[in-house]
């Protein structure tokens, strides 16, 4: 199994989050770093909202400069924040900038508050995934074909000229975030290289078993694509601290304390370890922790340090 870490521009100062990219690319274990999409802190809401929050694309291009060795990418793109064509172009100028290690995330949006508060529309679910499903279309066509012609309902291509081309072939790998089994997982199926969900194990296996299911149906070889998670980390070994995180989760989701643990990494090395093989045992080829509830360098190098090498 391969490790990414998701070390956002939220809460946390500019030098500090270069810093510990650079940290992390030189000597850590991780494959991959990642930035969030949202213009806001906190937890998708009107409260905690009020923090520092640096807009993702333009700070991954800075990142993408000052690191040499990890793929990076943002987790994931909302798509009602750019229209594709321009978000293709961004993407193509980070995949030069970083010499060929972007992994490009795509989701359909979901932050009700941040739309509203920046005056962002936010479309019914139906039309976001239709949206996504066209914007997924449009991306995969200014990379792979010269000069394409397309009509959708919501987005079209009038033959323009592309370049440069990317410097990945065919096109850096699109990552697709998302669970929802009737639409986002056919999409997925569709159009990408690397699945990303969150969820229990069980809930991840389910998840991949329905993927199967999409590709077979569109005729594609499920093995084509990557499966991968988001979780978060709280590697913390004190019993206080895990009770106060599980009662939050659990108000959160609506479920018990003990069903929240499970999709979570929390606990001290050797319990997470467990945790993190439950996922491998259920698909996962590929995890990205999520740093909670801010940004805390310190379990993030205690995964690198105590928790990956058993699993490389």
């Amino acid at each position: 199994m391969k490790f990414g870490a998701v070390a956002n521009q939220s809460g946390v100062t500019w030098q500090e989050l270069v810093d510990f990219w650079q940290e992390l690319d030189g000597g850590s274990a991780f494959d991959s770093l990642w930035l969030m999409d949202h213009f806001v802190s906190g937890f998708g809401q009107a409260f905690g909202s009020e923090g520092p929050c640096m807009e993702g694309w333009t700070a991954l291009a800075a990142l993408a400069q000052a690191t040499s060795r990890v793929r990076l990418g943002i987790l994931v793109s909302g798509n009602t924040y750019r229209h594709p064509a321009v978000l293709a172009k961004q993407a193509t100028t980070v995949d030069h900038i970083s010499g060929g290690r972007l992994i490009v995330g795509l989701g359909a949006g979901w932050h009700e508050f941040e739309h509203q508060a920046f005056g962002i529309d936010l479309p019914p679910v139906k039309e976001r995934l239709d949206r996504l499903e066209e914007a997924s279309h449009m991306i995969k066509a200014l990379w792979t074909e010269e000069r394409p012609s397309w009509t959708g309902e919501y987005y079209s291509l009038d033959k323009p000229p592309y370049n440069p081309p990317n410097v990945q072939e065919p096109h850096p790998p699109i990552l697709i975030g998302g669970g929802g089994e009737k639409r986002t997982l056919r999409i997925v199926a569709h159009y990408a290289d690397m699945a990303n969900v969150m969820g229990t194990p069980a809930e991840v296996k389910h998840k991949f078993e329905v993927l199967d299911k999409h590709c077979e149906a569109v005729g594609r070889d499920p093995g084509t694509i990557k499966r991968t998670i988001q979780v978060p980390l709280f590697l913390n070994e004190d019993p206080a601290f895990r009770q106060r995180v599980l009662q939050g989760m659990s108000a959160a989701t609506g479920g018990t304390p003990e069903e929240a643990a499970k999709a979570l990494l929390i606990g001290g090395p050797e319990e997470i370890s467990e945790q993190v093989k439950r996922y491998e045992d259920a698909g996962v080829e590929e995890m990205y922790v999520a740093l909670w509830p801010r940004f805390l360098p310190g379990p993030t190098r205690r995964f690198a340090e105590e928790v990956i090498p058993a699993f490389s």
